[in-house]
């Protein structure tokens, strides 16, 4: 199924393509964008991007690629120049990156109009009459307005939609020599119209009366109102400028094109801006089997290797944004996390040392599900990140069951430390394989998964199943080791002939 939708501006579109279910094509959808990025790379005069929709948009912006980097700089002309150069750089190697784009579109026609301020002076045409007369043509300006009993008509005056885009039309205007602007419009063969939103009221020379026949007809009872708010100044002044519909008297009029030249130029499309200053959002995909953290580490190493200036700097924004964000705040979040568990784990059994025995199970849970995303090629996603965070809790659950029940036997039945783990072993190595096993088997779907949506849950299943493996055969052998050692590093510490040997060089003291 497709579809067609205009885009965010006049010159861009957007194509909506549904795949067939996965189970039909066999690959998966960045396969097929790179296999037909080669062959729309072909296609002259367009630059056609795709993207795979996303489950999740964290910090989405909008633009053409998926992922976003922005140039900010206090000078527009710095960045107008160094913007390019940095897209093409990033489009010399699409090993780590494709699709490169930018928002920068400069290329926008206009026509410079030129006054020849000589021959204005010399006629008697200042350059206020020719701004205003151009902007009576070109800008829409509201000249009046119209009152009915139940609504307002604001009426703006512009050329005929004809001669928009012709820049001759320049030639066909008018200025007066007195200072007006409407009137001078007046000669042009009655190029310039004055329309409300609802009717076009316009005509040769008689616009304002039009205005007025037209303020009668919409509702009787407000034709004095309608007058004496549009009324024509009689003055010799009277003009749209001043306040006035047009102007009814009559001036001598001077061609524009004799006071003025043009030529053709071009000007961005639109200035973009973040914060206080002017910015270019540089947007990019990641290539096939390459991760966001590559595509970060290439579009700085590329800043680098082109030499940008000190006063453009560089960001990444939306999704990308958010994962350097995320990246910078995880080793805290985990150091707090960690230090929350042993402040209440110690609280729990008024020790400082066991809560080490406990928190030591943690790390072979986060190198069983690294080995299981480096294994089927999965990359350490946000998803797969929270799957970690979710092992902490299951894990830490196993290495409590033992220490329990092993403190437990140490401080009522007065067992030593070796006998009271291993019986607390023996004890709970069944509720600890029962609850391990029920973790592994209700991820094992998300692991499993190959349909639609899988590439957000895989990494979830893949990292609770490969941490709770390798962590379920180390710790029941470690979790015994370290705790033997830490009681006994407690014990030493705690026993004043111990110490006092210590403090005499290794001779034990007896009392």
């Amino acid at each position: 199924m497709v579809g067609f939708t205009g885009g965010f501006q006049v010159n861009s579109g957007f194509l909506f393509a549904t795949l067939k279910p996965i189970a039909q094509r066999g690959v998966s959808a960045d396969q097929v964008i790179a296999r037909l990025r080669t062959r729309i790379a072909q296609v002259a005069g367009a630059n056609l991007i795709m993207q795979a929709v996303q489950d999740i948009r964290v910090g989405g912006r909008q633009s053409n690629s998926q992922y976003q980097f922005t140039l900010q700089s206090d000078s527009l002309a710095d960045l107008y120049e160094w913007g390019p150069k940095l897209v093409t750089a990033l489009q010399r190697d699409t090993s780590v990156i494709t699709d490169v784009d930018s928002d920068q579109q400069q290329k926008g026609l206009q026509v410079n109009v030129t006054i020849d301020r000589d021959a204005a002076s010399r006629l008697g045409v200042s350059t206020n009459a020719i701004s205003s007369t151009l902007y009576d043509a070109f800008g829409q300006r509201q000249v009046s307005t119209i009152y009915n009993a139940l609504n307002q008509y604001h009426v703006v005056m512009e050329v005929s939609p004809e001669y928009w885009e012709n820049p001759q039309t320049l030639k066909e205007i008018y200025v007066s020599t007195s200072g007006g602007s409407i009137s001078g419009a007046q000669g042009t063969q009655a190029i310039v119209s004055t329309a409300p939103t609802v009717n076009s009221v316009a005509g040769n020379t008689g616009s304002a009366t039009g205005l007025t026949n037209a303020a009668t007809s919409l509702d009787p009872s407000q034709a004095v109102r309608n007058q004496l708010t549009n009324q024509i100044a009689v003055s010799g002044r009277g003009s749209a400028s001043t306040g006035a519909a047009v102007s009814t008297s009559a001036e001598t009029m001077v061609p524009l094109s004799s006071l003025t030249r043009y030529e053709f130029g071009t000007t961005p499309l639109g200035v973009n801006h973040q914060g206080l200053f002017v910015a270019t959002t540089v947007s990019f995909n990641l290539a096939l089997d390459k991760t966001l953290s590559d595509a970060t580490a290439y579009v700085n190493q590329t800043m680098r290797d082109i030499g940008m200036p000190s006063n453009i700097h560089g960001a990444f924004q939306g999704t990308a944004g958010a994962f350097q964000s995320s990246l910078d705040s995880q080793v805290v979040i985990i150091i707090f996390a960690l230090a929350a568990i042993y402040i209440v784990l110690g609280v729990l059994y008024e020790s400082y040392i066991h809560p080490l025995t406990i928190l030591s199970t943690l790390p072979s849970a986060g190198i069983g599900a690294l080995l299981a995303l480096l294994i089927f090629h999965v990359e350490l996603s946000i998803i797969a990140m929270i799957g970690v965070l979710l092992l902490i809790g299951i894990v830490k659950k196993n290495a409590i069951m033992m220490i329990d029940v092993a403190l437990d036997r140490e401080r009522r039945l007065g067992l030593e430390p070796k006998q009271a783990i291993y019986e607390a072993c023996l004890l709970r190595f069944r509720p600890i394989l029962m609850t391990t096993m029920a973790a592994m088997l209700g991820a094992l779907p998300l692991a499993l998964n190959f349909g639609d949506g899988a590439e957000l849950r895989r990494p979830l299943g893949l990292s609770i199943i490969g941490g709770l493996l390798v962590s379920q055969v180390l710790t029941l052998y470690t979790t015994p080791v370290i705790y033997l050692y830490l009681d006994r590093f407690r014990r030493r510490d705690r026993d004043p002939h111990s110490r006092l040997a210590r403090a005499m060089g290794g001779l034990e003291v007896r009392a």
